[in-house]
């Protein structure tokens, strides 16, 4: 077991919850077709083809994130994370509270998460980062698109963790940054993390079979996939080493058409 029992619970209780929080954005954005907040518009792009430019970005936004934490730039880096969280937590917040109260506590607990981290702000903050991801980037996906865009990022970790050891280094320099994208949860001088990807991928996944097989969000079957995913996550932790990184996105996106298979199961 790579982490204690508790540990990986908790670990994927908050992720199950990120990903019920997540929907709950994604519908009320997606289906309500109410607009985003701050005018923020979502990307043109054909959603049968839109996997090769995400997929295009994310690599850039990983080498930039790279270079800032090899050369130790890391007030550039924590502004550029920072503005990234405030934005994301004025649309997901923007769901529950108004505009302007959104735009508080967007200010509030990004600069809190960045400039003044611990682990229970720095949690919450994640929980509702990625259905913000999910409102914009859903409707530019398909079923096909974003299956793809799983396959490619699945390769690609494997590559970045097991081969390159790019991504080790830098979830590495993320940790001496202070400054981690996912969820991380400290016990006995060790910490569990997971990250960023492995939770707003799979919730993209959600998102789009949602749409595409009209299910609501009171739907049960809206949540096999994650569920699926989560148990996929589960066996990672269970087989895994303690001090050794995986590539955890081909577990995430197996558990995601594994997932979709049970879910046509029941459509």
């Amino acid at each position: 077991m790579k982490h204690r029992w508790w540990v990986v619970s908790l670990l994927l209780v908050l992720f199950l919850l990120a990903q019920v929080i997540g929907l709950l954005v994604h519908t009320y954005y997606n289906v309500s077709e109410e607009a985003l907040p701050l005018g923020i518009e979502r990307p043109e792009l054909n959603p049968e083809t839109s996997y090769i430019s995400l997929f295009l970005v994310l690599l850039i936004a990983t080498a930039v994130v790279f270079v800032l934490l090899h050369f130790k730039l890391f007030l550039l880096w924590k502004l550029w994370f920072l503005v990234s969280v405030f934005f994301t937590l004025v649309i997901s917040f923007g769901v529950f509270f108004s505009v302007k109260v959104a735009l508080v506590f967007a200010v509030v607990f990004s600069v809190w998460r960045v400039f003044k981290p611990n682990p229970i702000v720095h949690n919450l903050t994640e929980l509702f980062i990625y259905g913000a991801l999910a409102a914009i980037f859903v409707p530019i996906l398909t079923l096909f698109s974003v299956s793809l865009l799983l396959i490619l990022i699945s390769v690609y970790d494997y590559i970045a963790v097991r081969k390159t050891a790019h991504m080790v280094k830098l979830a590495q320099s993320q940790g001496e940054a202070k400054v981690f994208a996912g969820l991380l949860i400290p016990y006995e001088k060790n910490v569990a993390i997971l990250g960023g990807g492995d939770i707003g991928f799979p919730l993209l996944f959600a998102a789009v079979s949602m749409n595409t097989f009209d299910l609501g969000l009171f739907d049960w079957r809206t949540y096999i996939i994650p569920l699926c995913v989560a148990l996929l996550l589960f066996a990672l932790f269970a087989k895994g080493e303690k001090k050794k990184y995986y590539p955890a996105m081909p577990y995430v996106s197996l558990g995601c058409l594994l997932g979709l298979v049970v879910l046509l199961l029941f459509l």
